[in-house]
């Protein structure tokens, strides 16, 4: 997976979901984690929590449960601020409430990222 793709918010959210799906958590992170880093200003936060969702199932899915809890918290709380408003169609309710059940034993089943389905 190339490191440092410029996509658009919708490219980078559809993209990270179907490697979710595919069972490809890591990919998925670094697709995050290239949003992340691209983005400056108030979402920026946003990106980072998706990014630690996707590597807390990773670490999950590698037997790593502390790892995966360390995340799961990280990634809820940097998500919540965007709750009431949230940008890009992300499902951040439910993305914080996803977190907040998830069992860091795992595997973790791939969180969805946009609300209404993906």
């Amino acid at each position: 997976m190339p490191e440092g793709v410029a996509r658009t918010p919708g490219e980078a959210l559809a993209e990270a979901q179907r490697l979710l799906d595919a069972g490809l958590p890591f990919h998925a992170h670094e697709v995050l984690e290239d949003a992340w880093k691209a983005t400056s200003g108030p979402d920026r936060e946003l990106w980072r929590g998706l990014a630690q969702l996707a590597v807390a199932v990773t670490h999950a899915a590698r037997g790593n449960p502390r790892g995966a809890a360390t995340l799961l918290d990280r990634a809820a709380r940097n998500l919540a601020p965007f709750a009431a408003d949230p940008p890009h169609g992300v499902d951040v309710a439910g993305l914080v409430t996803w977190a907040g059940a998830a069992d860091p034993a795992g595997p973790l089943p791939p969180p969805s990222l946009r609300g209404g389905g993906r």
